[in-house]
């Protein structure tokens, strides 16, 4: 009996140190934005720019240019060093007319180089897909795409595209959704096979290690676990990580008195010699603690996955 006590006073010990020292910046403008990210597959040689035309005008700090000269985003004018475009290529964008009227928002990338168009701040919601080959002249768009989560994923495969007899404004491209679902299911399963054997290791330390006892952990667990990981997986797709952030804090919480109120129930059921309460209910601190500090900090080594 001390030697349990010792061993939970010392997990408890560990928790308070692992709260002081837990890597959780605050930063005043942490709010993470929407994006859009458009990778192209199968480019033709040679140099070739893109951007996203908007259905409005101006989204974020990004806008149609005014007319004013200060304000022509190329990287030869004073202040606009940092822009991909030259003043050619930026006349170029600037002079073309999309035939349903959507907006040139002097935001630009160079295709030929990252095979993609990567929008992380404050994207346009509905948009077009448009590719210059400033060697030949041409245009290349798409019809019209929509953000359909916080960050949309869409590809463009040139394959069997013949520049050379594309009309100017013709649809020629056609994007697919390519949001990669199989990542999204790897990284749910890792956080449920990770929270697990945490928590039943803490229960071997906590002195639970009854066969009975540790199959109606791992049973309760992988229940509580894989609805709070679909219910933040739907968060963070829909809503972006800051709102999976404040989910994460909220749901946490309830699954902590879900399983202590369970462990006070099912545990002395399933025990020869029923646990204190009390020992149930610090069972369930314990290992939710140490299972979500463990998943902030894969977060940070591993965050395609956690």
């Amino acid at each position: 009996m001390r030697t349990r006590r010792r061993i939970i006073v010392a997990v408890l010990a560990a928790l308070l140190c692992a709260l002081s020292v837990s890597p959780l910046p605050v930063y005043a403008d942490m709010g993470p934005k929407p994006s859009v990210r458009v990778y192209v597959k199968n480019l033709p040689e040679g140099l070739c720019y893109g951007t996203l035309l908007s259905e409005e005008a101006s989204t974020g700090p990004q806008y149609v240019w005014d007319g004013e000269p200060w304000s022509a985003e190329y990287k030869e004018n004073p202040g606009h060093e940092d822009a991909a475009f030259d003043y050619e290529t930026w006349l170029a964008f600037v002079e073309y007319e999309d035939p349903d009227g959507y907006f040139f928002l002097q935001t630009e990338y160079v295709v030929s180089e990252t095979k993609a168009i990567a929008w992380t701040y404050y994207p346009p919601y509905r948009f077009k897909i448009l590719l210059y080959f400033p060697e030949s002249d041409v245009f290349v768009s798409s019809g019209i795409c929509e953000r359909y989560a916080f960050d949309s994923y869409f590809t463009v495969d040139m394959n069997g595209v013949d520049i050379a007899s594309v009309s100017a404004g013709e649809g020629a491209l056609a994007p697919y959704r390519s949001y990669d679902y199989g990542i999204e299911i790897l990284s749910l399963l890792a956080r449920v096979v990770l929270t697990v054997l945490i928590e039943i290791g803490v229960a071997l330390l906590f002195g639970f290690r009854k066969k009975k006892q540790l199959v109606f952990l791992t049973i309760a667990n992988c229940v509580t676990q894989v609805i709070l990981n679909v219910v933040l997986n739907a968060v963070n797709y829909y809503s972006g990580q800051l709102a999976f952030l404040l989910f994460f804090v909220l749901l946490e919480l309830i699954v902590f008195v879900v399983e202590a109120v369970a462990y006070c129930i099912g545990l002395r059921r399933v025990s020869e010699k029923p646990p204190a309460r009390t020992l149930c209910v610090l069972y369930a601190l314990a290992a939710n603690f140490l299972s979500c500090v463990a998943g902030i900090l894969l977060a940070f080594l591993i965050p395609g996955i956690f």
